[in-house]
């Protein structure tokens, strides 16, 4: 049974969705004040069920044009010696080292080079394990869609430097990981993650 607060986010999200899609769509001008009316609602019931100001969710969304589709997190999962690295962040909680994936990075790319700048290591993207529905599977509720991409790839070399999203970054024996940001990462992906290391014939699971 889902949550009530976690329907009502759910419903939120989707007449922002709506909304922001009628107004890049409508040409008649009384559709487009209905439309900004709808989605400045959505943007008080989005601020209300975070606790957050209208102004924050409305600045998040100002960016936002045209036909609304989910954002992309790209995940780079590493392994050294059955080790798989983690990269510890601000709050102390661990994660596969990964983030937005950018308008100028392919899939591939953007895994390697967030790979790099949060964990200081060099590798390469060598297949995709899983595409996730962040909803489906990870503990955070978020504003945005999300669609999660993990991606192996096998390490190169690397030196950890300290960054401003990293604070720390380690391999792991898969009995004594440490504690996660389950937003980003949860013990469930990790375990997909080794049963995909250690069957090449490993099928990519999504949604």
């Amino acid at each position: 049974m889902i949550h009530v607060s976690k329907q009502w986010l759910e419903w939120a999200k989707e007449l922002q969705a709506l909304a922001q899609t009628g107004l890049h769509y409508t040409k008649d001008v009384y559709d487009k004040e209905r439309f900004q009316r709808i989605r400045e609602m959505s943007w008080q019931m989005l601020a209300t069920l975070n606790d957050s100001d209208m102004n924050e969710i409305k600045a998040l969304f100002h960016i936002e044009d045209g036909y609304q589709t989910p954002k992309v997190d790209t995940r780079a999962v590493v392994w050294k010696e059955d080790k798989i690295l983690l990269v510890q962040e601000n709050d102390g909680r661990w994660a596969l080292p990964g983030g937005w994936m950018d308008i100028t990075e392919t899939v591939s790319s953007n895994a390697e080079k967030e790979l790099f700048e949060e964990a200081g290591v060099v590798g390469k993207a060598d297949r995709i394990i899983a595409i996730h529905d962040h909803h489906r599977h990870n503990a955070v509720n978020q504003i945005f869609t999300i669609i999660k991409i993990f991606v192996e790839c096998h390490y190169i070399n690397g030196e950890f430097k300290l960054n401003s999203e990293t604070i720390g970054m380690d391999f792991f024996n898969m009995d004594h990981l440490p504690t996660l940001n389950d937003g980003k990462t949860t013990y469930e992906q990790i375990e997909l993650c080794w049963r995909a290391h250690k069957d090449e014939s490993f099928k990519i699971e999504f949604d």
